[in-house]
């Protein structure tokens, strides 16, 4: 594959001498991320370019990209070849979701599907090729690793990841896994969205009267932050959490690698960067995320208080869902949110549902959220096992119309409001038919 993206960046070089580019790239922590490396690559280049960021490639994105100009789609697009086979644009792409067409003569692609790669993330994609336009791009490495932090890729690292971390000069350290690391013990205790302790997770008494309880107690006044715990203490906080959570999570799942990242002149957990350069996405502002990516300086504050709020949202969206309409069965249950949570969050609530422990493993969870004329549906299987959640979604938008993307275990898709009638039957037929094989 290393191979392949020396000779993608070559040809891209060759198509962007004389011509504009167009940049676009999904919304999320790795699509932001990987767009902040693509910006900055391009400006050392001085090729001209423009820049957008989607939550999901529809059909009406693709049909209006500026004529004359060369396409680069980062962290997404594997779904799209048959919209972009109608198009006359040169096009580039960074994905490393699933294809499930043929790729059409005007497209160069870069996927680890393709070459039977370990598992990469679009920012790690975005850095190897970024690296290749010019070896000054290593100092972005960070980006990549914090990209595939937002995804879930940091539980063990094959050789192309060992690598961009070692351009990275990121500390990876093994540890608890929640975060921030960097934070005192009590206050990750207290708004931790990883796990929920009973009188502990929202209560800053409660978090405090724990650590005391397990004999965890201060140094000059001031909890130990995760990474600064020994060897007994770790073993004792793992114990008291695992008896005490109220969710899904193993106690495997407690330990785990954890990446520090020199961000803004101070030593920073790198699923807290993530956390944030999410939340700055979910409420709408990329721009603000991007310029948090690349540290520039007056973005800082900007992003902690859009942090703030986000929280707060999703607060306010989980204690909205007693009222929302749901259709339950034993292997799944389809929540419609309607106009009561924005779309944006949807995905995030789903999230957090499949991690509860209020619905057994192997359960599907399917949440839906009003967009203007559209729906946007997300989708999670609870726990580890369970069937192939994406490609579920994919028979039915096969049916019924709309786009589709995500992984196995975490989906999503894009229908009009006019179908949803359509799209739950049938959504219903396949749960129940499918689930039943299981």
């Amino acid at each position: 594959m290393i191979k392949a993206i020396k000779e993608f960046a070559y040809q891209f070089l060759k198509e962007t001498e004389q011509t504009t580019i167009k940049v676009i790239s999904h919304h999320d922590t790795d699509g932001i991320t990987s767009a902040s490396i693509i910006t900055k690559a391009l400006q050392r280049l001085d090729r001209e370019f423009s820049l957008t960021i989607v939550k999901q490639l529809e059909e009406s994105v693709i049909k209006n990209l500026p004529e004359g100009h060369v396409i680069l789609f980062v962290d997404l697009a594997s779904n799209s070849f048959n919209y972009l086979k109608e198009i006359k644009n040169k096009v580039f792409i960074l994905d490393h979701h699933e294809i499930n067409s043929e790729i059409p003569e005007n497209v160069s692609i870069i996927n680890p599907h393709l070459f039977n790669e370990e598992e990469i993330s679009g920012a790690g994609l975005a850095y190897l090729f970024a690296k290749e336009l010019n070896e000054e791009n290593t100092d972005l490495a960070y980006l990549a690793i914090i990209g595939m932090v937002g995804d879930q890729m940091g539980k063990s690292l094959g050789k192309i990841y060992t690598q961009i971390l070692k351009d990275s000069n990121i500390e990876l350290k093994k540890g608890i896994t929640l975060y921030p690391a960097t934070r005192p013990l009590n206050k990750i205790l207290e708004y931790s969205s990883d796990i929920f302790i009973p009188e502990v997770t929202g209560s800053s008494e409660g978090s405090v009267r724990f650590l005391r309880e397990m004999g965890i107690g201060t140094v000059n006044g001031k909890y130990k932050s995760i990474i600064e715990l020994n060897e007994e203490e770790t073993s004792k906080l793992i114990t008291a959490i695992s008896v005490h959570r109220t969710d899904n999570g193993l106690t495997e799942d407690l330990i785990g690698n954890i990446f520090l990242v020199n961000f803004f002149s101070r030593l920073e957990d790198a699923r807290q960067i993530s956390a944030m350069i999410n939340s700055c996405s979910r409420l709408g502002e990329s721009a603000t995320a991007i310029s948090f990516c690349l540290q520039k300086r007056n973005s800082k504050e900007k992003v902690d208080s859009i942090y703030a709020k986000y929280r707060q949202n999703i607060v306010k969206a989980l204690n909205a869902l007693p009222i929302l309409k749901k259709i339950e069965r034993e292997n799944y249950v389809i929540i419609n949110a309607e106009d009561k949570i924005k779309d944006t969050m949807i995905g995030t609530i789903a999230s957090i549902i499949s991690n509860s422990k209020e619905y057994p493993e192997g359960k599907a969870i399917i949440a839906m959220a009003y967009n203007e004329d559209k729906i946007k549906v997300s989708a999670r299987m609870v726990g580890k096992s369970g069937r192939n959640i994406r490609e579920l979604l994919n028979s039915v938008i096969e049916i019924v119309g709309g786009e589709v993307g995500g992984h196995h275990a975490a989906a999503g898709c894009l229908i009009t409001k006019e179908k949803e009638g359509e799209f739950l039957e049938e959504l219903k037929k396949k749960l129940e038919i499918e689930l039943i094989k299981l």
